[in-house]
């Protein structure tokens, strides 16, 4: 015989990351973080060193200086990461150039419309880890931060966005494929 558990989300994390009272603050939150990824994911795809003919200028530049940052007793930048900016990163500089440069700015507009908010912000928290192992600190904490938040709250940090209406329609609410949302 097998035996199933239901254990009860706390009331307060409940609130936080589920009702949707909260959605506007989560709107707030997301679209400050979506226009951070915008404007810096925009830069990078009309400037020649990260898109275009000169592809790849500004990774390696970026990656080469985090090598630097490999030496001390306490070093910015882990031996296994530079290892992998050296024999992955590096030889894949133009792959990677337009990567970052279009993934910033997918993942800006994404969070702005609220689209797929939870893996959006998957995405971004994924670049910002990338540019804190980099040894690069800037406002990824922070980005960091907030993006876990809105991955915790994917249920209702898209509620006013497109979320509101795709989510439902996927399936992925509790009543099978109906927006099990309040209105």
């Amino acid at each position: 015989m097998k035996s199933t558990a239901n254990i009860a989300e706390p009331y307060f994390l409940r609130f936080v990351f589920t009702d949707t009272k909260l959605s506007f603050l989560w709107l707030l939150l997301r679209l400050w973080v979506g226009w951070e990824w915008t404007v810096a994911g925009w830069a990078k795809v009309v400037n020649p060193v990260w898109v275009g003919p000169k592809a790849g200028v500004a990774v390696e530049g970026f990656l080469n200086g985090a090598l630097l940052k490999t030496s001390g007793t306490h070093p910015d930048v882990s031996g296994w990461y530079a290892a992998f900016i050296n024999n992955f990163a590096l030889p894949n500089s133009i792959l990677f150039s337009y990567l970052v440069a279009f993934g910033e700015l997918l993942v800006g507009v994404a969070l702005i419309l609220g689209i797929f908010t939870g893996i959006s912000a998957f995405f971004g928290a994924f670049m910002n880890i990338n540019y804190l192992f980099a040894g690069t600190v800037s406002t990824n904490p922070l980005l960091f931060l907030l993006q876990v938040f809105l991955m915790l709250a994917w249920r209702v940090a898209g509620f006013w966005g497109l979320d509101r209406y795709l989510l439902p329609y996927l399936g992925t609410s509790q009543s099978k494929g109906k927006s099990s949302r309040k209105r």
